[in-house]
């Protein structure tokens, strides 16, 4: 037998996890599954801006070469006066990484900082793939608790509570994923002092800065400290709905001085994988000057506006569903009444909601929430998609009882084989 590494023990993506492999069995059986597990644009009819793709398609013949091991000096220069902009100084070209979308900035960022052992502050719930990051790369995450009853804002006592001597960074996703919760600059603030307080690396995930709804103001977190040293992690994926185009970066600001020898780390391993798609790096500078990305879609008669609406107001109608309203991105994570439903097993919950109605939606546990009575739900599709698969789930729940848990219990994911696919 050949094993996998031990560093992949930890570390899971239940995104595109078993669930996700049983929905693709369903659609090679021919039925139609509506997939609202992951949060790519393109599926549902929304396109990246044409000027972004024309400009990309002009600058191919000068992106046959290699880049930069940090990127294109245009493309950098381009996120350095964006953050400028929107209230950030002294920050140069060199302070940005580009990268094969946030996620490859993600795993660098974390295993260039961590030693076996060593600690980061997570959300919970988060976007697991800083929960996998720091597994793969050797260290523990450690979950914080954002509070649903206030805005699912995390708990600063919580994240207080959870430092000792091995943490090293804390991670903030603002605009939130899974929750759409958008952060109070009186609430950044304390994060920013107690980061400072323990010497800790902010590490500050805005990839759905521009998503927002009902008037919401997002503030960066690195326009607040000088004295932490603040990672910016952003890109064209949500914003501009360039999610395949794989152009994301960081921006490093604040207390760079006395990181020096990490930022040395992040230059090693950017290095390591030559650079990043270059094709795509010709389209960060078009997007950032003057491209509108999603400013039309968020207003309440803009797209992503309606389908937040029908989301919400359909999902809320249901008995025993309650959620609180997203303020950005265009993701909802509902409480489900674990005990109206008998659900010991969230991942037992979805799985049988695609079973009997082909709809895949990620349970709370995917996203490290400790309790199994949450789900996120994507809400891209058309309104007239998201109202009648919002019909099908309340349909599903007017009946549903999870069976009762026993010792022989089967892998719920070998379950759905046995209801659905034989």
């Amino acid at each position: 037998m050949i094993h996998r590494s031990d560093r992949l023990h930890n570390v899971t993506y239940e995104l595109r996890g078993p669930v996700y492999e049983k929905s693709k069995e369903l659609e090679r059986r021919g039925h139609t599954v509506t997939n609202l597990n992951i949060g790519n644009p393109a599926p549902f009819g929304f396109n990246a801006p044409a000027e972004v793709i024309q400009h990309m398609a002009l600058n191919l013949g000068n992106a046959q070469g290699y880049s930069d091991h940090k990127g294109l000096l245009s493309a950098r220069e381009a996120v350095k006066r964006y953050y400028e902009g929107i209230g950030l100084q002294g920050v140069q070209a060199d302070d940005i990484f580009l990268g094969n979308g946030l996620s490859e900035l993600i795993m660098h960022a974390v295993q260039a900082l961590l030693n076996d052992g060593d600690e980061m502050l997570i959300p919970s719930p988060d976007y697991p793939l800083w929960t996998a990051a720091v597994s793969f790369s050797g260290g523990k995450p450690v979950h914080y608790i954002c509070d649903e009853a206030s805005g699912w804002f995390p708990d600063i006592s919580d994240i207080r509570s959870k430092i000792t001597l091995r943490t090293k960074a804390i991670v903030l996703i603002n605009p939130n994923n899974p929750t759409g919760a958008v952060y109070s600059k009186e609430l950044l603030q304390e994060i920013v002092d107690v980061a400072e307080e323990h010497n800790l690396i902010i590490f500050s995930d805005e990839i759905y800065d521009k998503i927002l709804y009902d008037g919401t103001v997002h503030i960066p977190t690195a326009t607040l400290t000088d004295a932490v040293l603040c990672i910016t992690m952003s890109g064209l994926s949500k914003n501009y709905l360039a999610a395949g185009f794989r152009a994301g970066w960081m921006l490093l600001s604040g207390a760079k001085a006395k990181a020096a020898d990490y930022i040395d780390g992040l230059n090693t391993l950017a290095s390591l994988r030559v650079c990043s798609n270059v094709p795509a790096q010709y389209a960060i500078q078009v997007a950032l000057e003057g491209t509108p990305s999603v400013r039309d879609l968020v207003l309440p008669t803009g797209r992503l506006g309606q389908q937040r609406a029908v989301c919400y107001d359909k999902l809320t109608a249901i008995p025993g569903i309650s959620c609180v309203k997203p303020m950005g991105a265009f993701y909802m994570f509902p409480r489900i009444d674990a005990k109206k439903f008998a659900i010991h097993n969230d991942q037992q919950f979805v799985i049988d909601l695609l079973a009997a109605q082909h709809i895949f939606v990620v349970q709370g546990s995917g996203f490290n929430w400790h309790k199994p009575d949450h789900f996120r739900i994507v809400y891209l599709p058309p309104v007239e998609v998201l109202s009648q698969t919002v019909d099908k789930m309340a349909l599903f729940l007017s009946t549903y009882k999870q069976a009762p848990k026993s010792s022989t219990e089967k892998d719920p994911v070998l379950s759905l084989s046995v209801q659905v696919l034989e």
